[in-house]
């Protein structure tokens, strides 16, 4: 008896437009569009994550479509062969991608093979086959806990021809990021209303990545520098809007965060590893070092696994040798 399948349906509400495919056909298209409005809407993965997984299948019906010297059909998608995927993994590392990318490459083939196979398009059990490249473990750079801190200090940037305002904005979104290990895009999304006032509350419910919510703890006096910037910033912040705004009153951009951190870092003589997010390393990183518990610290981070956390141990391996030698029972 053949086996049923069901068309891909052409209605492609939520999914990012997309321009017609180099050497796919229409059905490959339509798939695509309708595999891409699920990761958004259903699956709820970032914007960039699904543009990512986009641009990644694109290079690679291209690259089928030279490869077999045919357009891409969703038959010969399905019947795609562990070799196939090899020479496309390979192609891309000759363009210098690093392994990393080339994992995210791997799982989102996966995910619209995935796809393919519960609308009833063929299994593609070639992707199921081929191993994600290894990668190089590369291990976060913390700050001394000394220069964290002197990065939350507006008077480090006193000799600036900035306003006192913007200096005390940049010092109070660093001491966010410090002091509750959030990613900058996390510290920035943040709204007035989600942050209490000095005396008035000690948690954030911060936005993360997928649109996932966590509660985070928040020093007073990481509240004081923010109600500091809120009193000397000259435009006015409503409950409902950001918390953070740029020089022309619109929301804060990630980038003049960064900015402002690559002239302290001259200042305070720190290396280029020293970023916005090496602060949310160094939170981590500090927290673990004074005993902190790897899966409470898991949660505040907001990793959905234990072993992204677990990166954070090898920073601290010296400490933990010295506790173990003065600590074992055997010693």
């Amino acid at each position: 008896m053949a086996k049923h399948t069901r068309p891909i349906e052409k209605d492609t509400s939520g999914a990012p437009e997309l321009p017609d495919l180099i050497g796919a056909d229409d059905g490959v298209v339509r798939a695509m569009m309708q595999w891409l409005a699920h990761l958004k809407s259903e699956r709820r993965l970032s914007p960039k994550t699904v543009e990512a997984y986009a641009r990644d299948l694109r290079q690679c019906l291209q690259f089928l479509c030279t490869h077999w010297g045919e357009p891409v059909t969703l038959a010969r998608f399905a019947a795609l062969e562990a070799a196939d995927v090899r020479a496309f993994l390979a192609m891309r590392r000759a363009d210098d991608i690093a392994g990393r990318s080339l994992m995210r490459t791997l799982a989102g083939l996966r995910s619209f093979g995935r796809f393919l196979e519960r609308e009833g398009q063929g299994k593609v059990g070639a992707l199921s086959g081929v191993r994600a490249p290894k990668i190089a473990k590369s291990l976060p750079k913390p700050l001394p806990m000394d220069a964290a801190k002197r990065l939350t200090d507006a008077d480090e940037r006193a000799g600036e021809t900035r306003e006192t305002w913007v200096l005390a904005r940049d010092a109070a979104v660093m001491a966010l990021l410090y002091g509750s290990g959030l990613r900058i895009s996390e510290a920035l999304g943040l709204k007035r209303r989600e942050v209490p006032r000095p005396g008035e509350g000690d948690v954030l419910i911060v936005t993360g990545k997928g649109n996932k919510t966590r509660m985070v703890p928040v020093l007073q006096n990481v509240l004081a520098l923010i109600d500091e910037y809120a009193r000397l910033c000259p435009y006015p912040l409503p409950a409902d809007g950001p918390m953070f705004l740029g020089a022309k009153g619109g929301p804060l951009s990630p980038r003049i965060i960064q900015l402002a951190m690559e002239r302290l870092r001259g200042a305070l003589g720190l290396p280029d590893s020293a970023t916005p997010h090496a602060l949310r390393h160094s939170f981590a990183t500090h927290l673990l070092s004074r005993g902190g518990d790897l899966r409470a610290i898991q949660e505040l981070l907001g990793h959905a696994s234990l072993s992204t956390t677990q990166i954070y141990t090898g920073i601290d391996s010296e400490r933990l040798l010295q506790v173990y030698a003065s600590a074992h029972p055997r010693r």
